[in-house]
């Protein structure tokens, strides 16, 4: 389901994704059951099962491993990179 997003390509996205107010950005690839909400992801890979919502910032060069949960918190990085593992949680500060 897209919501609301701008979708630019080449980009996979796998079933059962939700994706709403957001912008997903070339080179991405997002696998199924994911949650891409209120945020902006670009070259980046996202696996089954995750989260992401509510960033300050464009998420970009990432790749988010299985049922991650990336989140929005109180304190403001000026810029994410991340690689995570299966089962992480992160929040990302305000």
């Amino acid at each position: 389901v897209i919501r609301n997003s701008v979708i630019r390509g080449p980009t996979i996205i796998g079933a059962n994704t939700i994706i709403e107010n957001s912008y997903v950005g070339p080179f991405t690839s997002i696998y199924y059951n994911v949650k891409v909400l209120n945020c902006e992801i670009e070259h980046s890979i996202i696996l089954e099962n995750s989260t992401i919502s509510d960033l300050p910032v464009r998420l970009q060069d990432s790749l988010i491993g299985r049922n991650a949960l990336v989140t929005r918190n109180k304190s403001l990085p000026r810029a994410l990179k991340m690689n995570l593992g299966d089962n992480s949680h992160v929040q990302v500060r305000e």
